[in-house]
C-alpha cells in the first residue's frame, strides 16, 4: 500500500492534482508484461478467467476504445451535459463506484463459480460486480444501481455479460461522457491467452447516444499482484484541488 500511495502522490504533483484516478496512473506503470502461455480452462471446458488483472475498461477517455475512424455518437443534449461537467464532480474522484464499463486504474480480480462470476475491485471502495450465470432474464422491476443487473453465458472461450438497470450517476471516463437509465451494455470478455483478457463492449443508450457503438479494451494478468485494502475516503485529498472542466489528461 505504501508503494502505491507514494506513486499516487508523485503523479498527483505531475498532473496538477487532477483526480484520484489520475494519481493511480502511477500504479498503471507497474503493470508487468503479459505472461505467455495458452488460455487456461476449467475442468468443465469453460475458459478460466480467474486472476488479478489491470485494465479492461476506459479511464481517461471512452474514445480510446473505438476502432480507427469511429467516433462517439453523442446526442446534442448529452454533449452539452458533458461539456458542462467539472472535474471536481467526477463521482469516481469522490470515492463512488465507476459503473460499467469504466475501470479504476487499480488491480481487480475475477472469481468464477458454477452459478456466478464476481469482479472484485481494489479501488475505489472495494466494490464488486455480481454476474448471474443461473439466470436467463433480467427482473422486470429493477432498482437502478451503479453496476446494474448482469446475466451471462459462455460462447466458446468468451463470457458474454448482458447488463441493464443502471442509475445515471456514474461517468464513463474523466471527460464526463454521460449515460442515462436506458443504458444497456453487452460485454464480451475473451481470454486470448494466459496473460491477455480482451473486453469488447457494446454501449446502447438511446437517451444519450444516437446509436449503439462498440469499444475494445485489454486487461493484463498480474500474477504477482494481490488486492490491497484501499479506503478511498480515508485519504482523499484530491477533490479540493480539482479545478476546471472535466477532461482527459
Amino acid at each position: 500500500m505504501a508503494k502505491r500511495l507514494v506513486m499516487s502522490s508523485t503523479l498527483m504533483v505531475g498532473v496538477a492534482l487532477m483526480s484520484l484516478s489520475a494519481q493511480a496512473q502511477g500504479g498503471q506503470q507497474r503493470v508487468i508484461p503479459a505472461p505467455k502461455g495458452p488460455t487456461p480452462h476449467l475442468s468443465d471446458g469453460k475458459p478460466d478467467l480467474s486472476g488479478v488483472w489491470r485494465g479492461g475498461g476506459p479511464v481517461q477517455d471512452l474514445a480510446v476504445g473505438l476502432a480507427k475512424g469511429e467516433t462517439i455518437p453523442l446526442l446534442p443534449e448529452a454533449e452539452k451535459l458533458m461539456k458542462s461537467r467539472q472535474s471536481k464532480d467526477d463521482p469516481e474522484a469522490n470515492c463512488l463506484p465507476t459503473g460499467v464499463p469504466r475501470i479504476a486504474p487499480y488491480p481487480w480480480r475475477i472469481l468464477q463459480t458454477p452459478t456466478h462470476v464476481f469482479f472484485l475491485f481494489e479501488g475505489n471502495i472495494h466494490s464488486y460486480r455480481q454476474i448471474f450465470l443461473n439466470q436467463t432474464k433480467h427482473p422486470e422491476d429493477l432498482d437502478p444501481t451503479w453496476y446494474g443487473h448482469s446475466i451471462a453465458h459462455y460462447e466458446g472461450d468468451t463470457l458474454v455479460i448482458d447488463t441493464v438497470g443502471f442509475n445515471d450517476r456514474f461517468w464513463f471516463d474523466f471527460r464526463g461522457h454521460p449515460h442515462t437509465t436506458k443504458l444497456h451494455t453487452i460485454e464480451r470478455w475473451t481470454r486470448k491467452d494466459l496473460g491477455t483478457l480482451v473486453n469488447e463492449v457494446t454501449i446502447d443508450d438511446p437517451g444519450a447516444y444516437t446509436r449503439p457503438f462498440k469499444l475494445t479494451f485489454t486487461a493484463t494478468l498480474q500474477p504477482r499482484d494481490e488486492l490491497m485494502e484501499y479506503i478511498c475516503q480515508e485519504n482523499n485529498q484530491d477533490v479540493p484541488h480539482i479545478q476546471g472542466p472535466a477532461r482527459a489528461q
